[in-house]
């Protein structure tokens, strides 16, 4: 039940003051994102998919410097009661891992190409209160950058398409 209350705060979007900077060329991050590719970077080189063949995600920016990010897996399973508190551990697994939720602040140095997060709010427990920096590239309305490695290594990349 707290990790359906995490998403369903995390889906919600609160606009609150705060600070905002613009990229070199005059692009800026606010707006409205839609996922392009959700990767992993092994430690080898290669790569392979996260959150599935088709992850489904958007990510809100506001003028205020605030942000709500979500990423589902598409292949998650819908519970075969249809009721989410009585699903199987099968079924919250496949929830819990399927999806990266969470919202805050967000602060860009346009001169380092860096953006820090400061989350708030997030599906998963232990982001909540975090500080993050993640270097970014931002090219026409495609905006890039890669997560801090997990603890197997591996680096999760996110590639997003500005919406018109």
């Amino acid at each position: 039940m707290q990790f359906f209350r995490g998403v369903v705060a995390a889906l919600m979007f609160v606009a609150c003051t705060g600070a905002w900077a613009t990229d070199d060329d005059g692009d800026a991050l606010v707006g409205t994102w839609t996922l392009v590719a959700a990767e992993l970077l092994h430690p080898d080189g290669s790569r392979s998919a996260d959150y599935g063949a088709a992850p489904r995600g958007s990510l809100m920016v506001d003028t205020r410097g605030r942000y709500s990010l979500q990423i589902f897996s598409a292949e998650r399973p819908n519970f075969a009661s249809g009721d989410k508190l009585r699903g199987t551990a099968r079924e919250y697994e496949a929830a819990a891992h399927g999806a990266s939720t969470h919202f805050g602040t967000i602060a860009v140095d346009p001169h380092a190409h860096t953006f820090t997060l400061k989350v708030e709010g997030a599906s998963f427990p232990n982001q909540q209160g975090t500080t993050q920096t993640r270097r970014y590239e931002l090219k026409d309305d495609v905006l890039s950058y890669r997560v801090a490695p997990r603890p197997d290594g591996n680096i999760p990349i996110s590639v997003w398409r500005r919406q018109k």
